[in-house]
């Protein structure tokens, strides 16, 4: 019994990430049963990872202008920046189960955190780079019957929301997750890097794996690292995004940050240091102007 499961960015991202809108989530977690008739949103960019079982039905899953066909059982594993819609042919409905980096940082320890932050870098690569080209298969029928029993203990926590349902949620996904990713050959990784892919791709995808380390983004470094003129780089990203490269990263990390003082405890300066920013007040100057109050105003009014 193989179930598939895809994921990537493909080549024709770059057109897609241009004239598509984004799409934000605004908690560090939420899970969906939904039935396709209530979909009426063109293909968006998700900003999030986002796992999704199809239940019922059959269709065609659009993800970065590539067309997948999709069948009762049918597994998908998005990262950020891939732009995915839906093309029911059967009345069909489906799990959407969509997590941000915060979601994996919850109630972890300093070395925790930094531990699971790595890994889920790691992850987003493996999925990036492995299916562009292909699909992944989970093979083992036993690996298929655990994800599905994963998936329907997750959506029961999330809606009965017992004790430490929330720190069951994070066990849960990070079990699928580690599921799927065994399944990916990291020999076929290597192969697949040598394809031929638009630059803009590989630029958006080094961004988001470098968020937390501010000189890997400078545009010297950027320049050097994609072998562009430094006095080209800026030009050449907001002609194929519509965003100038500097409102781009402090638009991804004004989420970022925006998601840390809902939902962590770190405070204002721990999330400060850790993405790059000088210091608190910097943090604060900037988060006025995405938010129009200090990030100390912004969590306040969550916390009341």
């Amino acid at each position: 019994m193989n179930r598939k499961v895809k994921t990537g960015i493909s080549d024709g991202f770059f057109c897609t990430f241009r004239v598509m809108k984004n799409k934000y989530l605004h908690k560090p977690l939420d899970i969906l049963v939904s039935d396709m008739e209530h979909w009426h949103e063109r293909p968006l960019i998700y900003q999030f990872f986002e796992i999704v079982q199809i239940m019922e039905g059959e269709g065609t899953r659009i993800v970065n202008e590539n067309r997948f066909p999709y069948s009762k059982g049918s597994i998908f594993l998005f990262t950020p920046l891939d732009c995915r819609g839906f093309e029911s042919t059967t009345n069909t409905r489906y799990c959407s189960i969509r997590f941000s980096e915060v979601f994996l940082e919850q109630y972890k320890t300093r070395h925790e955190k930094e531990k699971v932050i790595e890994w889920l870098k790691q992850l987003e690569a493996i999925f990036t780079h492995h299916n562009r080209f292909e699909q992944v298969l989970i093979k083992e029928e036993r690996d298929c019957n655990m994800i599905a029993s994963l998936i329907e203990n997750m959506i029961i926590e999330y809606t009965n929301k017992p004790s430490y349902f929330d720190e069951n949620l994070q066990h849960l996904v990070i079990l699928v997750l580690n599921i799927i990713s065994r399944n990916v050959n990291p020999q076929q990784i290597i192969s697949d890097t040598t394809r031929d892919e638009p630059l803009i791709n590989k630029i958006l995808v080094y961004l988001h794996q470098h968020i937390h380390c501010p000189r890997n983004l400078r545009i010297k470094h950027l320049a050097e690292q994609f072998n562009l003129s430094a006095n080209y780089i800026g030009e050449y990203f907001k002609n194929l995004t519509g965003n100038s490269l500097h409102c781009y990263l402090t638009q991804y990390k004004m989420n970022i940050v925006e998601q840390r003082l809902i939902y962590s405890e770190y405070s204002i300066g721990q999330i400060a240091d850790d993405l790059g920013f000088s210091d608190e007040s910097h943090l604060s100057r900037q988060f006025k102007k995405h938010k129009g109050m200090t990030a100390a105003a912004f969590r306040k009014q969550f916390k009341n």
